[in-house]
This record gives structure tokens, sequence and C-alpha cells, in this order.
């Protein structure tokens, strides 16, 4: 059940590369549903998420939209996808976050700046460079950006592939072999054991998207463990009420079969602090 995850690059070629790869390997993709599914969640228009990708949301739109929202309604999208299997995921974090997984394969489609110009004004149909120039600058300036902020990690370091392609000089067929070459390779077999680190992420990844959409949960910020259906929730919460409603509404995701509660309250935790300091 192959896994193909992707990035995303304006002009790079790397549509025409997922979708002749789904096509050779019979994989799926992720649809345009499964972004209004984000959007209607994070309630937002598709539009606007599709700006704030590209870099061109407003001063306003940036500042009023709840972003970790979106990321985590998006998440919990991609795992859900990755996790039935057979798909190839293009953009929306999908290398890092799904770099973790043995069997999923992480691949980099790149292409030189002025190639890249060259596709871009062709596709819009103009002449002028700069402005090809300037729109490839704030797209890039945008993935970079969402990269850093989300995982931490520099846009385009190598290491976070395993795979990376560059359409200047490898055809769009090439792409597409070399990729179907790695993920038949031994080293991206699934086995049991991925094949349940991806379940117990996608759990995980649902139980943070469902505390985000409860209004009692919603601001807390915890550690979340998944294994076999079990959830260990881990961190500060505020009261016995939120600890409370905490467990439970984790409990009510679908897939979790006990939740182990050791979420501290902040009083408590007070309390620790000054006992050791005395």
């Amino acid at each position: 059940m192959p896994v193909i995850a992707m990035t995303q690059e304006m002009g790079s070629l790397a549509k025409d590369v997922s979708l002749r790869l789904a096509e050779s390997l019979g994989l799926a993709v992720m649809r345009h549903e499964a972004i209004e599914r984000v959007a209607d969640r994070a309630q937002v228009s598709t539009s606007l998420i599709g700006r704030l990708r590209d870099g061109k949301a407003g001063l306003v739109e940036r500042l009023t939209t709840d972003r970790r929202s979106v990321a985590l309604y998006t998440a919990e999208e991609l795992f859900a996808l990755a996790d039935r299997g057979n798909v190839v995921l293009r953009g929306w974090g999908a290398t890092c976050l799904l770099r973790p997984v043995p069997h999923v394969v992480c691949v980099r489609i790149t292409r030189s700046f002025k190639k890249r110009v060259e596709w871009l004004m062709g596709h819009l149909g103009t002449d002028d460079v700069e402005f090809a120039e300037a729109e490839l600058r704030r797209s890039d300036q945008a993935h970079a950006s969402r990269m850093n902020d989300q995982f931490g990690v520099t846009w385009g370091d190598p290491v976070l592939y395993d795979l990376v392609l560059n359409t200047d000089r490898v055809s769009v067929e090439s792409c597409v072999e070399q990729i179907c070459l790695l993920a038949s390779r031994p080293e991206f077999a699934e086995t049991a054991e991925s094949r349940a680190m991806l379940a117990n992420m996608a759990l995980e990844a649902r139980v943070r998207a469902a505390l985000k959409e409860h209004a009692a949960t919603r601001d807390i910020n915890i550690t979340i463990n998944a294994r076999q259906g079990q959830v260990a929730l881990r961190g500060i919460v505020l009261d016995t009420e939120e600890r409370s409603q905490t467990e439970d509404v984790a409990a009510a995701v679908a897939g979790v079969h006990s939740v182990d509660n050791q979420l501290r309250l902040m009083t408590s935790s007070r309390l620790f602090a000054s006992s050791k300091q005395t």
C-alpha cells in the first residue's frame, strides 16, 4: 500500500509528476474535497487557505485567521489519507508530517528558478518577467515560512527527503520511474510496525483536532501519545474540570479504546515547584 509524500513547488512540474505517478501506480490523490473539509472546520474559505499557502493573504487575514486550527485539521486529513494507503500527497507539509513513518517515500521535485519563471509566464500567458519572478519568490517565501513555523525545518533541506529530482535534467516520466523504483525497495516495504506507527499518528491527529473543536479544550496545549487505541494525555491544565473535559473529549474520538489521563493541575504544579524550592 504505497504512500508517497511530495513537495509542492510552483513551476517545478511536481503536479505533473504526482498525477502521472498516481496513474502509474493506481494511487489516489488529495482531492479538493479534503481541502473543503479543512476550510469548513476552520470556518474559513478555501480561497483564504490558498492565499495563506501562496503568501498572498493580506495582513488582516494573516492576523485574524487561526492558522493553528488550519494546520491541525490539515494534518488530520493527511494522516487519514495516508492511513488508508495507496495515495500520493503533494504539499500541505506531508513530507514533514509523514517522514517518521518508514514505509512513506518522501520526495522533492525541484527545478531551476529560470525554468520555473518560464513555466509561470507560459502558464499565465504573460511576457512580464519581473512579475513572474516576484510571484515565484512570494510563493517560495510562503512555503519556507510555513515549514519553519510549523515544523522548525529549513524548506528545501535535502536531508528531509528520500529522493530529490531536478526536472531541468530529469523528465516527468523518468521521475515517475525513479519514485516507483524507490517505493518498491525493501527499505520502504510496509511492516506491521510501520503500519501501527502510522495508525497511532493518525489517532493522535484526530484527538488533537477534536480537542481544538471543543470550546472547553480548544486552547489547551498538551502532549498526546497513542498506542493501539490507548491514548495518554500529559501536560498541565487549569483545573479539575478542564482535566475531566479533556479526558471526555479524547475518549469520544473514534478509535480510542482507553485514556490514560496523566494531566496535572496548574495549582498542583505550582505547589510542587514551591516545595522543591523549599
